[in-house]
């Protein structure tokens, strides 16, 4: 009787120190990267990364992308590959994981990624490659995300229904698929880098089917891109002869973090279940307008190209949905755990085994309810939008920088005022960034 009593503190323990809510560890992290001080981030996230990372595949794909801001791109490109690496050998689960995540919850798996990380990572590695003077590498990073938006249009459907027939199985009631959208299978970013590298090899009709891709993905996913077409878009393929064009790319905005929704739903007894659910949310930006400047006094202004922080939204809420029935799963047998428990210390006539049976009941819920957490772990330092823009010039030798403005018309950031040289018949493009 003593050992089953301390059995239920334990766990009552256990429930206590899950529901203590930390302060956000990455703050000082986050403040250096906001002020654009990207070697700071990455000395700070290394001093304190065996406190912040239990998985390698975070802290590449954290480091990967601060290392890109910071322009260590060949850093960013072994950084980014590795966590790219790391999440196709995640999908190959153990089955002591497999076990452990139906037992307790996800948080014990290896973290896969979610499938915005996936897919961004090739689009940072492309864009560091032609930094690097490497537009082959470019393209087949480029093809690497487009096969992967590919696999994504399908990739839920199937492993859906079978958890939706086994949640049938155990509660009696078969939950909906949250999410019976279209699947997100296009990125405009993914097309835009494409028709931008293939022009620049001179693959004419390449170029052309990804600019005209841009067009479709805006049309197939509304959800998404729910603001116009860049008006440079059409311009992108039509240089006259004797000019060359400028192409600028500015991220702004930080990527979305998670946060825990508890929900609590019934089951047939009657009995309530707890099921904790991931939930992603947006971290507001303070960037209204991004413009090019140039010396001369010449300036334009970037357009809204992809709204990466929606992506994320729309492909975690794919995913989410086999979250929730899994979560419904295993909470349901959790239940049923503690009910058969304390049916049994009801029907038993011997006190001290019936107090034995109660005890493990109220631990069996205890468990049930302190175990059940949200796997909030994702990359934090992914962009939130990206912006786009071109203009057609004589070729020679302009300084421009890129200027970030907030609501209110105050100028939030600015890149370094670069000297850049404009060749015809090839890729000019510069890129920046201003996280706040």
């Amino acid at each position: 009787m003593r050992k089953v009593c301390v059995l239920v503190l334990v766990l009552a323990g256990a429930a206590i120190i899950a529901g203590c809510a930390a302060s956000n560890p990455y703050a000082k992290i986050d403040e250096a990267a906001y002020r654009a001080e990207y070697g700071e981030s990455m000395t700070l996230l290394e001093k304190d990364k065996k406190k912040l990372y239990r998985d390698r595949l975070l802290y590449c794909l954290d480091k990967g992308m601060l290392a890109h801001y910071a322009e260590g791109y060949e850093d960013s490109i072994g950084l980014l590959q590795e966590g790219e690496q790391a999440i196709e050998d995640a999908f190959t689960k153990s089955v002591t994981e497999a076990i452990g995540s139906s037992i307790v919850n996800d948080k014990v798996r290896a973290y896969a990624g979610e499938d915005y990380e996936n897919i961004y990572v090739n689009a940072f590695n492309a864009l560091s490659y032609y930094h690097r003077g490497d537009l082959e590498s470019a393209l087949v990073e480029i093809r690497r995300m487009t096969e992967k938006l590919d696999f994504l249009a399908v990739a839920y459907g199937e492993t859906i229904t079978d958890l939706q027939a086994e949640a049938l199985e155990k509660t009696g009631t078969p939950p909906p698929d949250p999410d019976s959208s279209p699947r997100f299978s296009n990125s405009a970013l993914a097309r835009y880098l494409g028709m931008l590298f293939y022009r620049a090899d001179g693959y004419e009709d390449d170029a052309r089917i990804d600019r005209d891709q841009i067009k479709i993905a805006f049309a197939n996913a509304p959800e998404v891109y729910n603001f116009p077409l860049p008006s440079s878009i059409d311009e992108e393929l039509d240089i006259p002869a004797g000019y060359a064009r400028l192409n600028v790319i500015g991220f702004s905005g930080l990527s979305p973090v998670k946060e825990e929704e508890v929900l609590r739903i019934p089951i047939p007894g009657p009995r309530y279940i707890k099921i904790a659910l991931p939930v992603m949310v947006n971290r507001p930006s303070e960037v209204a307008r991004v413009e090019v400047v140039f010396e001369s006094g010449l300036s334009f202004t970037l357009q809204l190209l992809e709204d990466l922080e929606a992506v994320a939204r729309k492909t975690f809420k794919e995913k989410v949905a086999m979250i929730y029935l899994k979560s419904v799963i295993r909470a349901t047998a959790k239940g049923a755990v503690s009910s058969t428990l304390g049916a049994v210390a009801e029907e038993v006539e011997d006190g001290t085994a019936s107090l034995v049976f109660g005890a493990l009941s109220l631990g069996a819920q205890i468990f049930a309810e302190a175990s059940e957490q949200a796997d909030l772990r994702v990359s934090r330092f992914f962009p939130a939008k990206a912006y786009v823009g071109g203009i057609t010039l004589p070729p020679g030798t302009y300084a421009a920088q890129v200027r970030y403005y907030g609501y209110n018309g105050s100028l939030l950031g600015s890149s370094n005022q670069k000297r850049i040289v404009i060749r015809e018949n090839t890729l000019n493009l510069m890129e920046a960034v201003c996280l706040k």
